[in-house]
């Protein structure tokens, strides 16, 4: 039967307009006012607004850090995301010291495919470079993997600077897109050191052990060699001033940036980690929680469209059995933050109710551009006839309060305990079928793998 989304306002990153939506075969067959509901099944959206599905390009479910696992996998994290009103996730296939790109994705598939309640696709995180692996890249993007990660800071993970210049320029012979862990990881080590030496050993100590300098350098490092390579880039998770000002500089040079933050960086800040006793444990991520003028200067990069998008940067680790692995030594706190649910309710009420940006801006920063820059769009990201009827049905005049009691993720904290939010998911279909309704599941294991083209922004 087909589905008639009636008497809601459609939000686009131009405009919001009254119109219905039509869904046929989980497209979308009809965008207008006072569309025809014959043989149709109705959902009333009125007072409501109607966002494209929310993309979180930026997700770690199932990972092993080879240490202890996320405490979410693609079940618990896929259905917490679907309650927020995000309906495709971007994870990160990671290769292993010695393996291959294929086997990466073929583990990724594995975690993934039949148990998650949203749509999925993956980046391809590289790990280890050489000839052999140069020519995987091809075959990802065959099997569309289309974007790629690299890391400049830990030591497990990150790539050379000489491997770095390689990688892009092999990546952008495919007009495939690279987004880069931007921090100096020498600087972070001997400032760990530094500090573990003089017996700071807390958790206080996670944020000054990564200042915000060595984000602005590596940035920095990561744009001029991206300039060498003649490709574009993407910095994930920028956090702080100095890293903004790095790339501001690079694209006044003439080099494409495209920046992500995450809502950690907007509603927290640095003063979280002074929490007593552990509890700033539960706030270590990297980069860590920045200060209020970090925060102010990505504000205001939101508002003027100097970011392109917000996804999570979802690490979910328990507080008990987990994150107090350093309870004796803070760079041994495994480092993420849960908030997949959570992030439309915090970018809302933060930034559309607050007054920092509209709902257009959060359209496009919580769906089309991640669409478009990673190869889904008009697929995903836009509410237009063809597309997938990845609708969320927003009621922004909810008012709730967010609780780990209340929670769906697999997690026993959030680090946004008894943040009182505006706006919610009244409803949230997947290709035109109703996977949640007023945050809770109503049916899962609806997703399936998205092949990806190349970016739009190439």
């Amino acid at each position: 039967m087909a589905l008639l989304i009636q008497n809601g306002r459609v939000v686009t990153p131009e405009r919001t307009f009254a119109a219905d939506v039509l869904v046929r075969g989980g497209k979308i067959a009809a965008v207008g006012p006072n569309l025809p509901a014959d043989g149709c099944e109705i959902f009333d959206a009125a007072g409501c607004l109607v966002f494209p599905g929310f993309i979180d390009a930026h997700t770690h479910l199932d990972m092993d850090n080879g240490v202890t696992a996320t405490a979410d996998d693609f079940a618990t994290g896929t259905r917490a995301a679907v309650c927020g009103g995000t309906t495709t996730v971007v994870d990160f296939a990671t290769q292993d010291k010695g393996g291959t790109l294929a086997r990466a994705l073929a583990a990724w598939h594995k975690k993934a495919d039949g148990k998650s309640s949203c749509d999925y696709a993956f980046h391809m995180a590289v790990t280890d470079w050489n000839p052999a692996v140069a020519e995987e890249i091809g075959e990802m993007v065959k099997a569309g993997v289309t974007s790629f990660k690299l890391y400049l800071a830990y030591d497990n993970l990150r790539v050379t600077d000489g491997e770095l210049y390689e990688i892009l320029k092999k990546v952008g012979q495919a007009h495939g897109i690279i987004g880069t862990h931007c921090e100096n990881g020498d600087l972070v080590n001997e400032k760990a050191a530094e500090f573990r030496a003089a017996g700071r050993l807390g958790p206080q100590y996670h944020a000054p052990s990564r200042p915000g300098y060595v984000e602005a350098e590596a940035v920095a490092r990561y744009c001029y060699i991206a300039k060498a390579a003649g490709v574009p880039v993407h910095i994930v998770h920028l956090s702080t001033r100095m890293g903004l000002e790095e790339a501001r500089r690079a694209r006044a040079r003439g080099q494409k940036v495209y920046l992500e933050t995450c809502p950690q960086y907007l509603v927290l800040d640095e003063s979280r980690y002074e929490a007593p006793g552990f509890e700033g444990a539960k706030y270590v991520c990297s980069p860590p929680l920045r200060s209020l003028d970090d925060q102010a200067a990505l504000w205001e990069a939101v508002g003027n469209g100097e970011i392109d998008s917000i996804s999570t940067d979802h690490c979910s680790y328990n507080f008990v059995g987990q994150k107090d692995l350093g309870r004796d030594d803070f760079s041994r706190i495994p480092n993420g933050l849960p908030g997949i649910e959570h992030r439309p309710a915090a970018v809302y009420t933060a930034g559309v109710a607050a007054g920092r940006m509209t709902e257009n801006r959060m359209a496009a920063l919580l769906s089309e551009h991640a669409a478009r820059l990673f190869g889904m769009y008009p697929r995903k990201g836009t509410i237009s006839v063809g597309s997938d009827a990845d609708i969320v049905v927003w009621d922004p005049a909810a008012r709730w309060t967010i609780s780990a009691g209340t929670q769906h993720h697999n997690c026993d904290y959030t680090p946004y305990e008894g943040m009182a939010v505006q706006g919610r998911a009244k409803a949230v279909f997947l290709r035109g079928e109703l996977a949640a309704e007023n945050g809770e599941p109503v049916r899962e294991g609806l997703g399936s793998y998205v092949a990806r083209g190349v970016s739009e922004y190439y």
